[in-house]
């Protein structure tokens, strides 16, 4: 059933049109599809627009399908094409409106069945459009329902040709084999599928038109069912000889010709699928077929009747029949297909409304094969979901990324040895925080944020989709990584390792310090005070996002990610300078925001108590009478009792360096100083006790 269509009241709706045609004066439904829009001037037809939600609702990167008005001319050519509606944080606060616009832009004057990709070089087979930075899963999501609704919309109108998809090598049936089979069976493994009307789902369909209220039951009844119709294959022997008996089966197949098929139709109900049209024309104008876009009917030489059905448990029938589809038609069994069922209200003596109800059927794997077509490596992408082909065009980063969480767990992993070279340790963790910032965050957008928390929260209860997480491969690596990392280490090595803001302020303090700009501790009492800010955001977030996301993903650029990692500071100068002014603030003081404000660091710290491993070493000295790593720790993670706060670590291993080193740690250096002295040395066990004589 089409769905309702949408009101075009809203002024960017009406402006595309406008900017196609200037001269359309009427907009009106078509009545075979009222989701369509018939563009005239007086009589004649300019051409047709439409909204992508009424045909297809792929979610973008915010989760939620995005809405486009498309603009077609009678000779299927895009005329215009905007994103009318989107939930997408990075375009509601992040890049300009105009910069999507621009975008859409690029389909004007490509026709509705052009391949279109977004980036790489255009080709005989497809024509590339221009990507738009940091939006990328965004703006690919908007290329896919924008070409795949034209070619839809362009083919139902014969504007082009082809349905949506390509059709694959026909389907050859197993007509070999026969198995007994009850009607639980049967309709238990979809060879007989159902489609049960209730009388309130039909007037439900008819409102907002002009057959609003006629003929409407009811309320006591409403529940009732207006017609119980079932539908199955009849050309394979498990279906057709259970439902129609081994005699009958036979006298059937001798019927068809090579090519044609047969279904059968059996209902109850008062509504009745047959109608009377077939016994004044000749032709059943109740039902249809239709499959790859096409549609076919029935005439009363494609109709025989069905006056027995022997299959085991059966329900009552009051009318049963069976049809023919004939060759010309190119039926593929193996494809599905649907049955559709048209219900007729009467507005005046010559006008009538129609409500279209599809029973959709798709024959069992068991029953047919497909010869295997050889595909190049870009059609069989074509044919792939959305997300399967964001990650084929991204394997780079996927590679690269996926090298560099490698070298992280062998670094995690060897830690013990590795600090115990602690020029080697600060060469590879620069270089490791360096590959973080230019190539996860500014060049591969692997910049986590707590929009991505609120997002994932929310799906889990509206209603959760892999899809609309495999959309974007990077953050979904990462946060897969940071799944475990927080199980096992907490959410130290996230913020001290891969956060590319995080790392941005790590090396601009590390070139600060090495240009001797004074550095400010804040008093511990102090400190641990201001921790608790960045909870309170986390929770205000939070509320918020149980009554608006779109609010919380607004108020969730109190992260300076967006601006400084995303965007790359191409931005307004408000969210510039709040950026920068974070950056500048860490040269005096090392990473404040990560350590007062961050709520994305929030979430992560209150699981960090279920992890696993404890793998930052500490001795009985450290707090009393040593203090060392607790005053060297830059990010004041280190109680004055010596214990470490996993939850404000970010497990930059400077406290293990100096655990490590004889040289720095006092507890070794004197240990280390004890074995010099030998065995008689104070404080040795084998040392002659001294008594002291007055």
């Amino acid at each position: 059933m089409a769905a309702a269509p949408r009101e075009y009241e809203p002024a960017a709706a009406r402006q595309v049109i406008k900017k196609a045609f200037p001269a359309v004066n009427d907009i009106s439904p078509r009545k075979d599809n009222r989701a369509i829009q018939e563009l005239r001037r007086h009589e004649e037809l300019l051409g047709y627009a439409y909204q992508t939600l009424d045909f297809v609702q792929t979610p973008a990167y915010s989760g939620k399908p995005l809405n486009a008005i498309v603009v077609l001319d009678t000779e299927g050519e895009i005329k215009g094409a905007r994103v009318i509606h989107h939930d997408e944080p990075i375009l509601l606060i992040g890049i300009p409106e105009i910069k999507m616009h621009e975008f859409t832009d690029q389909y004007v004057g490509l026709k509705a069945d052009q391949r279109v990709t977004v980036g790489g070089k255009s080709s005989e087979r497809r024509v590339a459009v221009d990507g738009l930075s940091g939006a990328t899963v965004t703006v690919m999501v908007i290329n896919e329902v924008i070409m795949k609704t034209a070619h839809r919309v362009g083919a139902e109108l014969g504007l082009v040709e082809g349905g949506g998809d390509a059709r694959p090598p026909k389907a050859e049936l197993r007509t070999g084999d026969f198995t007994e089979r009850s009607w639980e069976e049967l309709t238990g493994d979809g060879s007989v599928r159902r489609l049960l009307l209730s009388r309130g789902q039909v007037d439900d369909s008819f409102k907002g038109t002009e057959a609003e209220g006629v003929d409407e039951a009811a309320p006591a009844e409403r529940d009732e069912a207006l017609i119980d119709l079932y539908t199955g294959y009849l050309n394979v022997p498990t279906i057709g000889e259970n439902l129609l008996g081994e005699s009958q089966y036979q006298w059937l197949m001798s019927e068809l010709k090579e090519g044609e098929h047969a279904i059968a139709v059996m209902a109850s109900g008062e509504y009745s699928f047959k109608g009377s049209g077939y016994v004044r024309g000749g032709i059943f104008d109740r039902i249809q077929i239709r499959q790859f876009g096409d549609t076919f009917n029935f005439r009363d030489l494609d109709f025989h009747r069905l006056s027995d059905v022997y299959v085991d448990g059966i329900p009552g029938f009051s009318e049963m029949a069976i049809f023919i589809i004939r060759q010309q038609y190119n039926f593929d069994p193996g494809t599905p297909w649907s049955l559709e069922l048209s219900v007729k209200r009467q507005t005046g003596p010559l006008d009538s409304e129609f409500a279209v109800f599809p029973l959709e059927y798709q024959l069992p794997d068991k029953y047919f094969t497909r010869p295997e077509v050889e595909l190049t490596e870009e059609e069989w992408l074509e044919t792939q979901p959305l997300w399967v082909q964001v990650w084929y065009q991204r394997q780079f980063q996927v590679v690269v990324l996926g090298i560099g969480i490698g070298v992280l767990m062998f670094i995690l992993f060897l830690q013990d040895w590795l600090v115990k070279k602690p020029k080697v340790t600060r060469w590879i963790r620069h270089a490791f925080l360096t590959y973080t910032l230019f190539f996860i965050g500014w060049y591969a957008l692997g910049q986590l944020s707590i929009v991505n928390v609120l997002t994932f929260v929310n799906s889990l209860i509206s209603g959760f989709k892999w899809e609309t997480f495999l959309v974007d491969p990077v953050i979904f690596i990462l946060w897969a990584t940071v799944a475990g990392i927080v199980l096992l280490w907490g959410r130290a090595v996230y913020c001290g390792w891969l956060c590319p803001f995080g790392a941005l302020q790590e090396l601009v303090n590390e070139i600060a310090r090495k240009l001797k700009v004074p550095q400010y501790t804040v008093p511990f009492a102090i400190h641990e005070r201001l921790w608790a800010i960045k909870y309170i955001i986390l929770l205000v977030l939070f509320g918020v996002s149980l009554d608006s996301l779109a609010t919380a993903e607004k108020m969730a650029e109190i992260e300076p990610f967006k601006t400084a990692i995303t965007l790359r500071f191409d931005r307004s100068w408000p969210f510039v300078t709040y950026a920068v002014l974070l950056v500048v603030i860490n040269m005096f003081t090392r990473k404040v925001f990560c350590r007062y404000m961050c709520p994305l660091g929030a979430a992560l710290a209150l699981p960090t108590k279920l992890r696993v491993f404890d793998w930052l070493k500490r001795r009985k000295e450290c707090g009393n009478p040593c203090r060392l790593c607790d005053h060297e720790c830059e990010v004041q993670a280190i109680h004055p009792d010596g214990t470490i706060n996993y939850q404000e670590c970010h497990y930059c291993l400077d406290c293990q360096m100096t655990y490590f080193d004889d040289n720095k740690c006092p507890p070794l250096i004197v240990k280390r100083r004890g074995k010099r002295r030998g065995h008689n040395a104070p404080g040795h066990p084998e040392q002659i006790p001294v008594t002291q004589v007055t």
